[in-house]
Parts: structure tokens; C-alpha cells; sequence
């Protein structure tokens, strides 16, 4: 493709997935709102608290996503490997007491009073970046363990590891899986595969097992009605809400579960308040709308032009896939919790930031791709 050509195909624009984005980030905006407006009022005074916020970081997000859906995503090899470099000094930086905010038990942010970012968000992108930019080139190496699978399996575990540390488990099981879509994107083999998701069983039984209140998590999802004000109490708080809503839902902005039942509704339990004002047809339908994102996503990846765009849109769109299974499977108490937020619905700035930047990359690859062209009919002349 000539430099013309690319420029004149960066106006043609994926408007399924911009549109998909565009609602749910209003549906995010609006339900970060309704989950938040008591906890807001009691804690702030002002009901608006975190709607205000989130649609001032919405605002940045979807200039990010614009502009990048207009940046040739091929610059972005020159920068992978500096702009991994620099999430791992971010992520060294955030364990250092006194310059890591400690929110939530965990030492993940970088700030100053409400104001701050996760190093482990700008991780996910900055990773999923490099791997793509070193994978596009593996070809025949993938094959082998040692020269194709092993260098960017190791970077994405020390990346892993420093997340840990902090600790957060949502975060790097985001990332592992990430990473494990961009290797078999890019050619590796199922049985290595499979040997790693083994290690990777093991290693995960053994980090829940090393720290007792990620056990005390595991327990509480067996059986939350015997911890209920203790570890089970999030999930029970989280059933009673989807449960109540029923077909239709209470209505939105009439969720009961949002007057301090649920602690911090409007972040890892939005689906939760969502649920129970807007019912299972409300819930059926944003699932739905992560279907055709995810959909549009893989089928930038399937048809991009070359191998880093096909692995790009591949891993951030797995991040999403990824992240949004494990969030359901938390709300419905189908997984243990691990503390990780709906994409796109969720408050959290650097979170959402980061996640509409990678979006705005997926919709350049597709700008470029090339897809199949569906047969003009024939016209019947009678």
C-alpha cells in the first residue's frame, strides 16, 4: 500500500465499533452516576462527585481515541520499546513507600490526592504493544520454544510479577491473558500452550494459597452465606442487587443496593447496580454491545494488512474480552473476586484513558485493513 493509499484509507472508519464504544461509554457515564450519587453525597456532599470526574476523563479518552484513529498505528513501533521501558519504571516506581498511593490495600497508584494513574493500566497497553511490534517479526521462531516463546513470555511474567508486589491478581491475570492471545495469534504451538496454562494453573493455586485473604476470597465464592459480613459480604450485596432487578428492573437511578450496601458500586460492582435498575434485559443488552465490540475487534485482526496490526487488534482486543469475563464472572459469583473493572462502565480515569487509547489504535488497523468485498447482485430482467 502506497503512502497515498494509507492516508486515503485513514477516512474510512469502522463506525460498528466507534459506535459500540460511544454507547457504552454514555452507558457508563450515566450508570457511574446512578451507582455513585449517595456514596457521592455522604462522602463529598455532591452527588455529581464521580459522574463529573469520569466524564471529564471520558472527555481526554475519546480525544486520545480520535487523534489515534488518525495516527498510522506503524509509528508505533518506534516507540514500543521506550514506551515498555518506561511502564517498567513506572511499575518499580509505585512499590516505593511514600511515592505509591496505597488505595484499597493495594500499593498501585502514582499522584497527588485524587488525582492519580495505575501504573499496571499503562502496563497492559505498553506490553501488548511490545509483544505485537516483537512478535510481528518471530515468524518461523514461534515454533520453538526457547527463541520464540520464551523471550516475550518472560518479559510479560517480570511485568506480571511487579504488579504482584503491589498486590493486585486482576491486573496479571488481564495481562497472562492478553499475552497468551497475542502468542497464539502469532504462530505458537498448542502443546506449548497447553504446558503453560498447566504452570500457569499451578502458579495461580500457589499465589492464592501464599497470601490469605485471596484464599479467604476462593472460600467466600464456595460459600459466601457462611462469611456473610466478611468475605462474602461483596458478593452477596452483589446478588441480592442483580437478583432484585429481575426482567425489567427497578428503574434507573432506583437501585437499593447503592445506599452503602455495595461498597464502592460505581468500580468493580457497576454491573451489580446495572442489573437492578435496568433488569436482565438491560444487562443481556451491554453484554450484547461487548459482543459486537469484541467481534468488530477480532475482525480487524483477521483481515489487518500485516502482522503487527493483526497482533495489535488482537491483544487489545483480548485485554477487553478478557477483562470483561472476568468481571461478570466476579458480580454473577461465578469466579472468586479479583478486583477488576467493567471496561467502558467503570469509574476510573486511567483505566478508561488507556482503554479508549487502544480502541483508537484497533480502529486505525481497521481503517487499514483489508476486508472481503461482498458480490454486487445480479439484476433480474424479466
Amino acid at each position: 500500500m502506497t503512502s497515498s493509499e494509507r492516508r486515503k484509507s485513514l477516512f474510512q472508519a469502522d463506525w460498528t465499533l466507534l459506535v459500540t464504544t460511544l454507547v457504552l461509554l454514555c452507558i457508563g457515564i450515566t450508570m457511574v452516576h446512578s451507582a455513585s450519587s449517595v456514596l457521592s453525597a455522604s462522602k463529598f456532599g455532591d452527588p455529581f462527585f464521580y459522574a463529573k470526574r469520569q466524564f471529564l476523563w471520558a472527555l481526554l479518552g475519546v480525544a486520545a481515541m480520535l487523534w489515534l484513529s488518525d495516527v498510522d498505528y506503524h509509528r508505533l513501533r518506534a516507540i514500543a520499546p521506550k514506551l515498555a521501558f518506561l511502564a517498567f519504571v513506572f511499575l518499580g516506581v509505585v512499590l516505593i513507600p511514600g511515592i505509591g498511593a496505597v488505595r484499597g490495600g493495594s500499593r498501585a497508584w502514582l499522584g497527588i490526592g485524587s488525582f492519580g494513574i495505575q501504573p499496571s493500566e499503562l502496563a497492559k497497553f505498553a506490553i501488548i504493544l511490545f509483544l505485537a511490534h516483537y512478535l510481528a517479526d518471530a515468524g518461523d521462531r514461534m515454533e520453538s520454544f526457547t527463541r520464540g516463546l520464551l523471550p516475550p513470555l518472560l518479559l510479560s511474567l517480570t511485568a506480571v510479577f511487579l504488579i504482584m508486589l503491589e498486590p493486585d491478581l486482576g491486573q496479571s491475570v488481564v495481562l497472562v491473558g492478553a499475552a497468551v492471545v497475542l502468542l497464539f495469534a502469532a504462530g505458537a504451538r498448542i502443546r506449548h500452550l497447553l504446558y503453560l496454562a498447566a504452570v500457569g494453573l499451578l502458579g495461580f493455586v500457589a499465589l492464592v494459597a501464599a497470601a490469605p485473604y485471596r484464599l479467604d476470597r476462593v472460600t467466600a465464592f464456595l460459600n459466601p452465606w457462611k462469611y456473610p459480613l466478611k468475605e462474602g459480604y461483596q458478593i452477596i450485596q452483589s446478588l441480592y442487587a442483580i437478583g432484585s432487578g429481575g426482567v425489567l428492573g427497578l428503574g434507573l437511578g432506583h437501585s437499593h443496593q447503592k445506599f452503602l450496601y455495595l461498597p464502592e458500586p460505581q468500580t468493580d460492582f457497576i454491573f451489580s447496580i446495572l442489573g437492578e435498575e435496568l433488569g436482565l434485559i438491560g444487562g443481556v443488552m451491554v453484554l450484547l454491545l461487548f459482543g459486537i465490540l469484541v467481534w468488530r475487534g477480532f475482525r480487524t485482526a483477521i483481515y489487518a494488512q500485516d502482522a503487527f496490526g493483526s497482533l495489535l487488534a488482537a491483544g487489545i482486543t483480548g485485554m477487553i474480552a478478557i477483562q470483561v469475563l472476568i468481571n461478570i464472572g466476579v458480580v454473577t459469583g461465578s469466579i472468586p473476586a479479583t478486583g477488576i473493572t467493567l471496561p467502558l462502565l467503570s469509574y476510573g480515569g486511567s483505566s478508561l484513558t488507556l482503554m479508549l487509547t487502544g480502541i483508537g489504535v484497533v480502529l486505525n488497523v481497521s481503517k487499514q485493513a483489508v476486508f472481503p468485498v461482498a458480490p454486487k447482485r445480479r439484476e433480474i430482467r424479466g
